[in-house]
Formats: structure tokens, sequence, C-alpha cells
């Protein structure tokens, strides 16, 4: 998910964005859209304020703009920029398994969540944990071909 349509703007069909994009005004380069699953192309969007405001092709009046709130912003795969080798997206790590660098297993990625210093793995196994994912020192290795991540975390914590 690339973000979600929060709510209307104005009478002629323009809708108010929130996007999980850095920064915000990525989201517009992302056309067409998967709204809920419906291929929507961005007629236009721009800043507005602290969010985004956008007017999808098709959407004409403040009507056919209020159908759409509440739903999310995708897009396929392949409009997404591949990703540097240091770098991964948050829904390729979900699912993998995580151990610890001695072998022992903590769990699977459940989700992933950002804070103000980094973003947190949430690992569900024989019980919930947050490890940070801070490259180098917590995760030290993420194997796509054997689904883990091998992280350097005492398992009792």
């Amino acid at each position: 998910m690339l973000g979600e349509i929060v709510g209307v703007y104005g009478v002629r069909g323009w809708i108010r964005v929130v996007s999980e994009t850095e920064p915000l005004e990525n989201i517009l380069r992302y056309s067409p859209w998967l709204v809920d699953g419906v291929t929507r192309a961005v007629a236009e969007g721009r800043r507005h304020g602290k969010g985004l405001v956008a007017r999808l092709v098709g959407c004409e009046d403040r009507d056919q703009a209020a159908e759409l709130v509440g739903k999310t912003i995708a897009v396929t795969r392949d409009r997404l920029p591949a990703p540097r080798p240091d770098e991964f997206y948050w829904a390729d790590l979900e699912g993998l398994a995580v151990e610890t660098t001695n072998g022992v297993p903590l769990g699977h990625v459940s989700h992933l969540f950002a804070t103000g210093a980094n973003d947190v793995l949430v690992v569900k196994g024989e019980r919930e944990r947050l490890l940070p994912f801070v490259w180098g020192d917590v995760v030290k290795d993420v194997d796509f071909a054997g689904n883990v991540i091998r992280v350097d975390w005492d398992p009792d914590f």
C-alpha cells in the first residue's frame, strides 16, 4: 500500500491523499494507481498544506470523489523502482522467518512500522517481539533464497 484516500477536496472531483512514500509527492509519479484493486490514472495532483490532493481520470465531481474515501492506493510491483542492495520493501520482509545469528528461531515477520529513529520488525513466534531494523547492528542478513532474516538478538529479550 502506498497510501489512502482520506477525504474530498473541493467540488471538481479532487481527493485528499495520505502518502506513505518519501517524499510525499512520489506517490503521484506511480500512476496508474490501484484504488482498492481498480486501475485509476492520476490526472493531476499536488502538495496541499501538509498533505496531498489529486484528481483521478473519470472523477469529475464531489460525489464521485466521496465514493473513493477510505480506499487504499497501491501500484503493481513493476511500477516501483528496484531497491538498492541495502534497501528492502517492507512487503518483501513480511512472512520471512527470523532467527538469531546462532540459529535460534524467533518467529516470522508479521509486519513493520516506522518510528522516528528506525523501522521496527514485529516478529511473532512463541511471543511477539519488536526488533529495531538497524542494518549491521541488529539485522545481520536478509536471505530471500532461504526466506530468513538473521539478527543479533538475545532470544530471552
